[in-house]
């Protein structure tokens, strides 16, 4: 589920950052604050790429119309791409038409080189001249196309990964929450529903509370968590637990006796998937075992 668990990675990444550099609590709310925003710049940055390429393949089809001599290809080209019906729902999405019109520089030049070099590779893929030779026009094969040229070409590309870590340096860190969002998006379209809003990590004012609170109170009862997580060690000292295991321990502690409405093995879960994303190969096991040990310990449900 996309929200809460991102906004727990950033609280994380936070309250890591914190231990390692202090500053005033309220200059590290508004800097998580502001490194969420750029999760979504970066979205749209994707999405508006995704778009791209389709926008490139029109321009490719009129240069073909306009030379002077024209092959079959230029006169009648295969529009199998620039109709994919997923690629039009976004292209004529109003939240992406605004926001990139608020924020210009989200957009792609068609003369760019990474979207040129892209579009080049893909048009020359097994995978896009199958899809192109395919007859016909189906939703489903246009969505399962979109979502794995995104993987292909975006998300597990290491050349975009660089591409964006030069434009932003927080990208490269929170490009797994883009990917999300933007897969997300792309599973959530219907064929027969316009496409009018968008993904947003902080959906709503209880959203932004949640998250304000959970730093807030991690921050504030870190010696109190401290001592609660040194109880729960077996054969193994405070001090040789690692920074990232300790502050993901003491947050999904924070949570666990802060918002008691939550569902115990709902944290547990969540702080488990984000030691995957930050921690090492193991941690996520030690994560359980001690949480576990906690709630059993507070009959916490």
């Amino acid at each position: 589920m996309l929200g809460r668990r991102q906004i727990r990675e950033k609280v994380v990444e936070s309250v890591y950052s914190y231990y390692q550099n202090p500053i005033k609590f309220d200059v590290l709310e508004k800097n998580m604050f502001s490194g969420i925003e750029k999760i979504y710049n970066l979205y749209i940055f994707q999405l508006n790429f995704l778009v791209g390429l389709k926008d490139l393949a029109e321009n490719q089809m009129e240069i073909g119309k306009n030379k002077y001599f024209k092959t079959d290809s230029d006169v009648n080209p295969n529009q199998k791409f620039i109709n994919n019906q997923v690629l039009k729902k976004l292209d004529e999405n109003p939240e992406r038409l605004f926001f990139s019109g608020q924020h210009k520089d989200l957009k792609w030049d068609l003369h760019d080189d990474m979207l040129v070099k892209t579009f080049q590779r893909m048009t020359a893929g097994k995978r896009y001249q199958d899809f192109m030779k395919e007859d016909g026009y189906s939703f489903e094969e246009d969505q399962k196309f979109i979502g794995k040229l995104f993987l292909r070409y975006i998300a597990e590309n290491e050349d975009f990964h660089d591409y964006i870590s030069d434009r932003e340096l927080t990208w490269s860190d929170d490009i797994h929450i883009a990917n999300s969002m933007v897969q997300k998006t792309i599973g959530f379209l219907k064929e027969d529903e316009d496409s009018r809003t968008l993904i947003k990590m902080i959906k709503d004012e209880e959203d932004k509370t949640f998250a304000s609170k959970l730093l807030r109170d991690t921050l504030n009862n870190w010696e109190a968590n401290e001592k609660k997580l040194s109880e729960r060690l077996e054969n193994w000292d405070l001090e040789r637990v690692g920074l990232m295991d300790k502050v993901i321990l003491t947050t999904a502690i924070s949570e666990l006796d802060n918002f008691p409405f939550t569902p115990s093995r709902v944290i547990i879960n969540e702080y488990i998937e984000i030691a995957k994303v930050f921690a090492t190969d193991r941690s996520n096991i030690f994560i359980n075992g001690i949480l576990d040990k906690y709630c059993k310990d507070l009959n916490r449900i």
